[in-house]
């Protein structure tokens, strides 16, 4: 491998034009297939196979107009003053009517005068349905009143839903119906006080489905009450904002990895280089997975994923080569061109089997089987393969461009002053504190990482809802006025769908009505609303408000009653009942993740032995790593758990309220921390393993091969975390637990793993640290990675000339 890469770099620093040339079409082809095919991205998280996916593929089917998503403005008066006085009534109809106006959105008075046609069918047939119950009638109508202008059956529908209302204040609900004219309007609830009204409309596909342009015209139609004078405030739900794009926090940290790039090696031309090839990297796999976002469903996080990625390995696989160059210049005094070659044969080795362990972990989530995070995943290792190509083809190219400068005279200089001084520097006396006092630093490192990782026992997984936004956004203030007009439950609401157990069988409105007053008296139910049976009359829809929020635990366990086979209101009545809904989908999610991440670190630590054995030949070393690795991934996730759930100096990384941690990012950051783990391992060690396989032996390769990795080290951990700490403020709740996670799981493996756990262990084991039983080492195949035999070839040759 080593040979093989050093014939590449001097064959790229030899014709730079020709490689570059090729990078440059290649991104050229990106840019133009990215014209022609647009870019498309969608928030759709969606998991196969599961009880509430089910469900809705189901009602998709089945019942299409059930099967949409659902949203809600709230509209608000000044504090003492009511929504309901006739001029506000009639300002908030405008804007109601404009948005049941438009396609994509179901009016519900529709759907009522079907069900009311629907119902007189079912009396015709069966006379004793006269006598219903209200519940039963109150199903008659759908549970929505119709306009006062609508057919005589929608005007019977209109009737039932305002009786249904009348019962339903009667009943002491602190809210009711907004009424116009004396008739309820259809989707809309009424504050107790009067101050705010709660609209609530379906759309006939599911969010992610909706041309962009139909939630920017629903909030302008809304946000009209605003303009005419009225005092009344429209707050559009979470549900009709689409996800930002990337923003400019993550600059921060280029600016950053900038500053640490020059102070690290030396000079502005050689800092400009690993971000020319990071940026680039960027470029042509975001661009790419843009250009692909037509065909390959993509979800609004996947390109924000690979920018993190492609930025943080870009700049450190760059940066670990050029480094390499660097020191090969000044303490072998090579030519540029000769170290530029040994370079990339030897750091590049390196650098291609750590890309190759971040690709590998990456693409293990395609076991777990969930389409939207294998599609991250898939997105995330390419651009990690693009950056490694570029590593190792660009950017010798470029170090052929630069020449002799990539080392200005005054570094010459300087390194000839201090050569004596090669064993004074910092991070030889931190390699001596760790080595001889390896005991205490192990026992104080588990310590501290075992205290971090206490809060993981109580890590709850969902997804961030209005509840955990900040509090000036219109997402968190919706939520809020919701729950304080109506309860925490109007976040959430949950769609049930009835099935008569025997398919030959019907549901009757008197089952319909059973059901409705059943689930009603739920101790964890506000709200109970059929919306209709289908036109073979063997499925019913019914909506279902908690009492509890949408990520409450309660909630969680409402929606496991529902679906128990054993539930008596269901068996009583003879039929199944599922649980859809984005409450009810987000429930699932978390819970199918959550299954699956003791596999995925399973995989994971599987993968790691595997790798690092081959790397490494050692059976000690692989071993060591890994518990490292679970050690610090166990503390990044107590730390995000304390800062993220519990709200732990919360106001510091820009957030106000805590609430549970996203679905998908422990498998996420599970597998990106691992590959990055493994690249500091991979750096780290293989210098130790190469000053002990040139004949240092015991705590001196350790030390020695730790003076000679630990400030490429210590640059790459610096930028990885300033790279992904520029996450942390961005707007979106998900991106910032995300870049939280990853930025301080990096500064936990890289500076208490990697730079500090690393050397005391290697040096209670010594040489045995390398021991490998030779049945098994006559069985591996030897990757050469520290270029021991790419050297020795090189010295035959040199001897050969002389």
């Amino acid at each position: 491998m080593s040979t093989f890469l050093y014939r590449l770099g001097k064959s790229a620093y030899s014709k730079p034009w020709y490689f570059l040339g090729v990078w440059i079409i290649i991104l050229g082809v990106v840019g133009a297939l990215l014209g022609v095919n647009g870019i498309q991205s969608s928030s759709e998280m969606k998991i196969e196979g599961t009880e509430s996916q089910k469900v809705l593929d189901m009602l998709a089917e089945e019942l299409p107009a059930a099967a949409g998503g659902q949203a809600s403005v709230a509209f608000t008066a000044p504090d003492g003053e009511r929504l309901d006085t006739p001029e506000r009534v009639a300002v908030l109809m405008k804007a109601i009517n404009e948005v049941y106006g438009m396609e994509y959105v179901i009016n519900p008075a529709d759907l009522a005068a079907q069900a009311a046609a629907a119902a007189g069918q079912g009396a015709a047939a069966d006379p004793s349905a006269a006598g219903q119950t209200d519940a039963a009638a109150q199903a008659a109508a759908a549970g929505q009143a119709g306009a006062s202008d609508q057919t005589a059956a929608s005007d019977q529908a209109a009737a039932a839903a305002q009786a249904a209302a009348a019962a339903q204040a009667a009943s002491g609900a602190p809210y009711g119906a907004l009424m116009a004219d004396g008739v309820p309007v259809p989707g809309v609830m009424l504050s107790a006080d009067g101050r705010i009204a709660l609209f609530q409309f379906q759309f006939t596909v599911q969010q992610t489905s909706l041309p962009s342009n139909v939630p920017d015209d629903i909030i302008a139609a809304v946000t009209e009450v605003e303009q005419a004078g009225s005092g009344i405030t429209a707050i559009p739900s979470d549900s009709l904002k689409s996800m930002p794009a990337i923003g400019s926090t993550e600059a921060i940290g280029v600016a950053v990895a900038a500053v640490v790039l020059f102070i690290t090696l030396g000079s502005v031309v050689a800092a400009g280089l690993p971000l020319i090839t990071a940026l680039l990297g960027v470029a042509i796999s975001v661009g790419g997975a843009f250009a692909l976002s037509s065909v390959i469903q993509m979800n609004d996080i996947t390109p924000i994923l690979a920018v993190m990625i492609g930025l943080a390995v870009g700049i450190d696989y760059s940066l670990f080569i050029v480094n390499r160059q660097r020191r090969l210049i000044l303490d072998e005094k090579l030519d540029a061109k000769e170290a530029a070659s040994r370079a990339v044969g030897t750091a590049g080795s390196a650098v291609f089997f750590a890309g190759l362990t971040v690709i590998i972990a990456l693409c293990g989530m395609l076991v777990i089987g969930i389409g939207f995070l294998s599609t991250m995943a898939m997105v995330a290792a390419v651009s990690v393969l693009i950056t490694v190509l570029l590593s190792l083809t660009l950017l010798p190219a470029l170090l052929g461009l630069v020449g002799e400068k990539i080392v200005t005279a005054k570094a010459r200089a300087k390194n000839t002053a201090t050569a004596s001084k090669e064993h004074s520097g910092f991070s030889h006396r931190w390699a001596n504190i760790t080595v001889k006092y390896r005991w205490v630093i192990i026992i104080l490192v588990v310590l501290v990482l075992g205290t971090a990782a206490i809060p993981v026992t109580k890590m709850e997984l969902g997804i961030p809802s209005g509840a955990s936004a900040n509090l000036d956004t219109a997402a968190r203030q919706s939520y809020d006025i919701t729950s304080e007009g109506f309860g925490e439950g109007f976040n959430g609401p949950l769609l049930l769908v009835a099935q008569p157990v025997n398919p030959s069988d019907k549901i009757s409105m008197e089952t319909l009505g059973g059901l409705v007053q059943g689930l009603q008296s739920h101790d964890n139910v506000t709200l109970v609303s059929p919306m209709g049976v289908n036109e073979t009359g063997d499925i019913a829809i019914i909506s279902l408000i908690p009492k509890t929020g949408p990520t409450d635990t309660e909630t969680r366990d409402l929606v496991q009653d529902l679906r128990d086979p054993s539930y008596t209101l269901a068996a009583d009545n003879n039929v199944t009942l599922g649980v859809t809904g984005f409450t009810a989908i987000n429930i699932d999610m978390s819970s199918k993740l959550s299954e699956a991440f003791p596999v995925y670190i399973g995989i994971i630590v599987v993968l790691s032995l595997i790798i690092l054995l081959l790397v490494f030949r050692s059976v000690i070393v692989p071993i060591k790593a890994t518990v490292g690795f679970v050690l610090s991934i166990l503390a990044t996730f107590g730390l995000t758990t304390a800062v993220y759930q519990w709200g732990w100096m919360h106001s510091l990384f820009g957030f106000d309220t805590g609430g549970p941690l996203l679905s998908f990012m422990p498998i996420l950051v599970t597998g990106i921390l691992y590959g990055l783990a493994m690249d500091y391992q991979v750096f780290l060690v293989s210098s130790m393993r190469e000053a002990y396989v040139h004949g240092r032996h015991g705590n001196d390769s350790i030390i020695h091969g730790y003076d000679l990795a630990s400030r490429v080290v210590l640059a790459a951990g610096v930028i990885m975390v300033s790279v992904f700490a520029g996450f942390i403020f961005a707007p979106d709740a998900m991106i910032k637990q995300i870049g939280f996670a990853l930025a301080f799981g990096i500064l936990i493996d890289a500076f208490l793993i990697r730079m500090t756990l690393v050397p005391a262990v290697m040096a209670v084991f010594g040489d045995k640290a390398w021991w490998l039983p030779k049945w098994l080492d006559r069985l591996l195949p030897n990757l050469d990675v520290e270029g021991d035999k790419l050297i020795a070839k090189l010295n035959a040759e040199s001897g050969r000339k002389h």
